[in-house]
């Protein structure tokens, strides 16, 4: 009994509130102002923010905060169209959103809600439904928008079209190929292996919603929480940018003149306008940043094991041909590989070590290498046309230049690479003053 008893204070003290509030709300519009100060056709401020991940977007319009996630699964047509898909709309009020939502069972707002986002997406055929169809009368794409109302601050409606719009735009559905021997197995790929599919929208129902106080004559745009909590009626419009009206719903016990209802038509198809500019740049914006996710994702890293390698090459090749300088090559991979790991002397102490008199006739021979290489092309390996076993060859030549056994048979290699005779005579001149 005392529960039940505070549950009837608690009651009429909300009964009184709205009273005073309606009373306020009303003087205030029959002097062209608004509780939030706004005129009576401007709409709040609106934020759309799409997910990294595909499907999800967030909508802000004002203090109104709803959330939209689509998904798809494969599921069997209905009889009667079995080459079209299914689009199905969830509804979630939080209590965090709102106190008087309660968790569980959804109320008669959150089933209203549903309704009104169906009628204007799936009855006005703006997702082509034919393009869900991935085998006639076996299986479809069965799309589910799930719109959580993270906080109530008025206009639901408007914010749940939006985000599911926003969702809808930036969803990609997996794509899928038909095959087996009597052409009746699917496969579905994964996104690593072919790239998702976006869906197919013909246009974009935009709502718009107006609100009525006392007896009609007043009308304001995108009512506030405190405006709902005291209006007599309700008028929501579903228009695209092309003209077209693809819903209308009234609420409420105020009647509404024909009149009015066009001068409501003319504002809303003004506002779509804005709507669907905002909504194409939200996801202009997200489609950029997805390809440059993927640009990133997609670049060819290469291996240490392959770098090694390719440095190593570029190596011996330098050693093997004075003034063969590698192209392209950082000069901190110079350093990263000795010549004991490629099977080869280093005999640059050598010519650190020598003194005396012959450190003169060195001068001259360094000094006539030096005039004998630079009066040479610049060759890379791409312009000898050098594979591995041409290079081991190469490799072999110096090695037996520096003992001394192939001193007359430095001219050409066998193979079809052409070794500089000019530059191989200077290496054999150097490797005797040497000795």
């Amino acid at each position: 009994e005392k529960e039940g008893g505070k549950r009837g204070e608690a009651a009429l003290a909300m009964v009184v509130l709205a009273a005073c509030v309606k009373e306020f709300v009303v003087s205030a519009l029959r002097l062209d102002q608004r509780v939030d100060g706004r005129r009576l056709f401007d709409a709040r401020r609106l934020n759309i923010k799409i997910a990294r991940e595909d499907g999800a977007a967030e909508v802000q319009l004002g203090q109104t905060h709803v959330m939209s996630v689509v998904s798809a699964q494969v599921a069997q047509p209905y009889q009667e169209r079995p080459n079209e898909g299914t689009l199905v709309i969830y509804t979630e009020f939080s209590p965090m959103a709102d106190p008087s939502f309660e968790p569980g069972r959804p109320g008669e707002y959150a089933v209203e809600l549903g309704r009104l986002i169906d009628r204007g997406l799936r009855e006005s055929r703006a997702v082509d439904m034919e393009s869900l169809c991935i085998l006639a009368g076996k299986a479809i794409w069965s799309l589910r928008v799930d719109i959580h109302i993270l906080d109530n601050g008025g206009n639901l409606v408007d914010a749940a079209n939006i985000a599911a719009l926003a969702a809808l735009l930036s969803f990609r559905r997996p794509d899928c190929s038909i095959g087996g021997p009597d052409g009746q197995d699917i496969t579905i790929h994964p996104p690593e292996m072919r790239e998702p599919l976006p869906l197919i929208i013909h246009h974009l129902p935009i709502a718009v919603s107006f609100a009525f106080f006392g007896d009609g004559e007043l009308v304001v745009m995108d009512p506030s929480f405190k405006e709902e909590l005291v209006m007599g009626g309700r008028l929501t419009v579903f228009v695209n940018n092309h003209g077209d009206i693809c819903a209308i719903q009234k609420g409420g016990g105020i009647g509404v003149t024909p009149s009015e209802i066009l001068r409501c038509l003319r504002i809303a198809f003004a506002k779509a306008a804005d709507i669907t500019s905002s909504l194409k740049k939200a996801v202009e914006a997200y489609e950029i940043e997805r390809t440059q996710r993927k640009i990133r994702r997609h670049k060819i890293v290469y291996s240490k094991e392959l770098v090694k390698s390719s440095v190593k090459k570029e190596v011996e090749m330098k050693d093997a041909i004075p003034g063969l300088e590698p192209r392209n090559l950082p000069a901190s991979y110079h350093d990263m590989f000795k010549f004991e790991d490629i099977g080869m002397e280093d005999t640059s102490s050598d010519d650190d070590s020598e003194e005396g008199d012959d450190s003169e006739s060195d001068e001259e021979n360094a000094l006539k290498l030096k005039d004998t290489v630079t009066s040479q092309p610049r060759l890379g390996h791409s312009d000898l046309n050098i594979g591995e076993s041409d290079l081991l060859s190469v490799k072999l030549e110096r090695k037996e230049i520096c003992t001394g056994h192939l001193e007359n048979e430095v001219t050409e290699n066998k193979d079809h690479v052409f070794r500089p005779q000019s530059v191989l005579d200077a290496v054999k001149s150097k490797r005797k003053n040497k000795r």
